[in-house]
């Protein structure tokens, strides 16, 4: 394998995982971890990764990858997020769904829910929704950000502070490991906010791999969520953070099957 077929299968690697390690990209590559670490010294030169102890993630810190990218990334694990936040949603219930891949997981993973009433400032959410006859969609005003179809600023904020919904179902761009809700665009943020006013319920849907990347901007506290839905939680005094909080977690599982 030269040099640059491998560490287009490194990069690959990474979006599809979130993070790569030196020791499991020798084994899986077939090359000594020496060469790995070479590679990925080059690849986070160019910019294309970040390092970690370890092995590299994909990079983060004010701008956020593309969308593409983040639908790719980790998209079995966000099914399965999905499918257990819509065992938390029951039939006859008004719920808010935000801007990001995970909430579109969710928004497919209601097809089958009844007289649901959702409120999004995402269209490839009420595009979903729109298939299931029994769910009425209200999409809220905003700028367009066509990079993701998501709805942001004042006009997308005042829409939504009309609402009292029973559940917010909203993402995070990153987390960072004190339990701060993190993303990259103010505009966004605001409205992620009044959507945590606006619920009963707030539940929020995040892969692990959140816990490896920053964001300037914080959106809120775990202390703030109901329940937090993922796949897993790298910390354990997190975890104790969150049951003081009297944030319930709900871990799906990671691996295959």
């Amino acid at each position: 394998m030269d040099t640059q077929t491998r560490r287009t299968r490194i990069r690959t690697f990474a979006q599809a995982q979130g993070k790569v390690m030196a020791t499991n990209l020798a084994t899986d590559l077939g090359v000594a971890v020496q060469t790995i670490r070479r590679d990925l010294r080059q690849l986070c030169a160019a910019g294309l990764l970040e390092r970690t102890h370890g092995g590299a993630v994909l990079p983060s810190g004010v701008s956020n990858i593309g969308y593409g990218d983040r639908r790719a990334l980790n998209r079995d694990i966000k099914i399965r997020i999905a499918r257990r936040t819509a065992q938390l949603i029951p039939d006859n219930a008004s719920l808010f769904l935000n801007i990001g891949t995970t909430t579109e997981a969710v928004a497919h993973a209601l097809h089958a829910h009844r007289n649901l009433m959702v409120v999004t400032n995402n269209l490839n959410v009420a595009n979903i929704l729109a298939s299931n006859p029994s769910c009425d969609v209200v999409v809220t005003g905003g700028s367009l950000r066509r990079s993701d179809g998501g709805l942001v600023g004042d006009l997308a904020a005042l829409a939504i502070d009309r609402f009292k919904v029973d559940f917010a179902v909203i993402g995070a761009s990153a987390i960072d490991l004190s339990g701060d809700l993190l993303d990259f665009d103010p505009a966004e943020v605001r409205v992620s906010q009044q959507v945590i006013k606006a619920a009963r319920s707030t539940i929020l849907v995040a892969d692990s791999t959140k816990f490896t990347r920053k964001a300037p901007v914080k959106i809120a506290s775990l202390a703030q969520v109901d329940h937090f839905v993922t796949d897993r939680v790298p910390s354990e005094a997190l975890v104790n953070r969150c049951e003081d909080w009297g944030t319930r977690l709900a871990q799906v599982p990671s691996g295959k099957g």
